[in-house]
């Protein structure tokens, strides 16, 4: 059978059994759902490892020890921030107003699973459709199909051994654009989550249905003169070098207030960060830029500093984690100043933190518009202007942001999808929940009678004539006394 037709009969096939799935475990209880929630989570965090050595082994990117850490992160510290959530049954009451909110599951979830974080990414999907009493079929990258199905048939076995519908969670085993397209078009689809490369994000939005996407990140790392130079650096390279800088949150832009940039180059060369200068800047150009499409080569993407090195025919020492470039400015003209999916940073240096924060407008805006900025400052009026007038949805404030954004390092939503908003054409701009996953049916009593000006006419006893006016004042009184027992019992 041609490819192509066998994937789109396959999303067909699975879309039915995940719609079956899904409607046999629509009615089922908050409880219940939060038992096979930990079960499911569980059962992976047991298969952390070998799940990280089948996503390096196949798809040739990152590494084990972080792919381990990116996989515990999903099934241990997502499962324990989405266990609380109501997301079964009555979830909200608001007696006052005569309204109560009833969790409604969505039905099939397709959940597009990217090469480079594919099995964290997978249990990450499954957990929160899963919590939200969804069916999820994933459509996986070609690079990454036989981990992702491995972390599918783990997640299956523990469904199957809490007693829920192992449809529940699918994946496509014959993943062709053509069988992607059908999995997200399809009538039984519900709601896509897109996390890939931007042409299929965009196709994602283009589908017709409702769909949550993540595009570029291009995070700009702003060191600005009060900060703490040692962290600030050290969480710079150990966000971009983390499993070999994958992630979409991670770093790929320093950017140094010139006072302290002699300090900022000494920590790099400390914390095994190399420069990379003169012809070598052009042999790493050249082993980096894909010359078809302009853009980054995929032999790079998720390697070692060591082996991009090596790649470019440059000599660098054996401990080296992190290569750096300088640049001057951003856009076409500027390779390194674009996401890189590898660890290699570029370097900026710019004098105060208003040309700092130019800087990092524009990196934002040359493809990662929306998404995340990291700021490592001890002042507060400058941390605060970063946080108002950046267009980003997620200011680091002296962390990492590989991992601060997905809230490893932070308070925010543990999450392998991190919405840009509207600003990048993304219809949210949270980290995605199993909240986004369900919908909110509400019932709504009266409580504020409508009464006709014909009925009030006639109630008052005086054909033909209106109804006596209370002054102007009265009314004021009453709003105000309304207003005031309403923020009491809230």
């Amino acid at each position: 059978m041609d490819r192509d037709l066998e994937s789109v009969q396959q999303a067909r096939d699975y879309l039915k059994r995940a719609d079956a799935a899904a409607r046999a475990f629509a009615k089922t209880s908050q409880a219940d759902v939060d038992r096979i929630v930990k079960s499911v989570g569980a059962a992976c965090t047991e298969v952390a490892e070998p799940l990280a050595r089948a996503a390096v082994e196949e798809s040739g990117m990152g590494n084990v020890t972080d792919k381990v850490a990116k996989n515990r992160f999903c099934s241990v510290d997502l499962v324990d921030y989405i266990l609380p959530l109501k997301t079964c049954g009555v979830i909200r009451e608001v007696p006052e107003a005569g309204v109560t909110e009833l969790a409604v599951p969505m039905g099939v979830v397709a959940a597009l699973i990217p090469t480079t974080n594919p099995t964290s990414t997978a249990i990450y999907k499954s957990l929160i459709a899963i919590k939200s009493r969804n069916a999820v079929v994933m459509s996986p990258h070609p690079r990454a199909t036989r981990c992702i199905a491995q972390t599918v048939e783990v997640i299956r076995a523990a469904l199957k051994k809490e007693g829920a519908p192992e449809d529940l969670a699918l994946s496509m085993t014959v993943p062709t654009l053509e069988g992607t397209r059908e999995l997200m078009s399809h009538k039984l689809t519900a709601v896509i989550l897109a996390t890939g490369g931007y042409p299929m994000v965009r196709a994602a939005y283009s589908s017709g249905k409702p769909a949550y996407g993540v595009g570029p990140g291009n995070v700009p790392s702003i060191v600005e003169r009060t900060a703490n130079i040692e962290k600030a650096v050290a969480d710079i390279v150990g966000g971009k070098s983390f499993d070999n800088g994958v992630l979409c949150s991670a770093e790929n832009s320093l950017v140094c207030d010139s006072p302290i940039e002699a300090q900022v180059r000494r920590e790099l060369a400390r914390q095994n960060a190399f420069f990379v200068r003169g012809p070598d800047r052009d042999k790493l150009l050249g082993a980096m830029k894909d010359p078809r499409t302009g853009g980054i080569s995929a032999e790079v993407v998720g390697q070692s500093a060591v082996s991009i090195a090596t790649m470019a025919g440059i000599q660098v020492p054996a401990n080296v984690r992190v290569l750096v470039v300088e640049c001057a400015t951003v856009g076409k003209e500027e390779f390194f100043s674009r996401e890189k999916l590898s660890p290699v940073l570029a370097f900026f240096v710019e004098d105060g933190w208003r040309r700092c924060c130019e800087r990092s407008i524009e990196l934002l805006h040359y493809g990662g518009l929306g998404h995340s900025l990291a700021i490592h400052s001890n002042d507060e009026h400058v941390i605060q202007k970063f946080f108002e007038d950046k267009p980003a949805f997620r200011i680091l404030v002296n962390t990492t942001s590989s991992l601060g954004a997905v809230g490893c390092t932070t308070g925010l939503a543990p999450a392998m999808t991190l919405g840009p908003g509207t600003w990048a054409g993304s219809s949210t701009s949270d980290n995605v929940t199993p909240l986004h996953l369900i919908n909110i049916k509400r019932l709504a009593r009266e409580v504020r009678p409508y009464v006709s000006p014909q009925a009030a006419i006639s109630n008052s006893g005086r054909v033909g004539q209106f109804p006596e006016v209370p002054a102007a004042s009265e009314v004021q009184k009453a709003v105000d006394a309304f207003m005031a027992e309403r923020s009491r019992r809230r």
